[in-house]
């Protein structure tokens, strides 16, 4: 989830109803599932979906760092571009350079893991849940039995 939401191309994913984010908390509810021989609850698959999301957020957040330090010179030359055309607002014009001053842009990508983390962990619990409405067993192994039992 959150090297896939750290690709430049790749995260466009997350454009279709959080894509890559949804389904990594359905995933870590299917691998939960497969783990326990009766069905999980819906707050089981809600919890390792919050958790998966927490790391989701902080790996992509950490990934984008240094993907944002490479691409940061080309950023930069596309807002001055921007910036230089006549009809740009000062105000505009002000505020990117405000930007790009002292560690604005450090403590903006700090705030970022958390943001990402946060908002990541609301969206992968609600994948979370749907793992479990997709994946739950339905079927209970035989009483007394207390190891899980492979495929048949």
């Amino acid at each position: 989830m959150g090297v896939l939401s750290a690709l430049p191309l790749i995260s466009l994913g997350n454009c279709l109803c959080c894509l890559w984010v949804i389904g990594g908390g359905a995933l870590a509810a299917y691998l939960l599932q497969q783990n326990h021989p009766y069905p999980i609850e819906s707050a089981d698959g809600a919890l390792v979906g919050l958790l998966s999301g927490l790391i989701g957020g902080a790996v992509c957040g950490v990934i984008a760092i240094p993907l944002a330090l490479a691409m940061g010179p080309y950023q930069q030359q596309i807002l001055e571009r921007i910036a230089d055309n006549p009809d740009f607002p000062p105000e505009a014009k002000q505020m990117i350079a405000n930007l790009t001053k002292g560690g604005v842009l450090g403590v903006m990508a700090i705030l970022g893991i958390f943001v990402r983390a946060i908002i990541f962990a609301i969206i992968a619990m609600l994948g979370g849940l749907l793992g479990v409405a997709l994946f739950k067993k339905k079927d209970l192994p035989p009483p007394g039995t207390t190891e899980i039992l492979p495929p048949a």
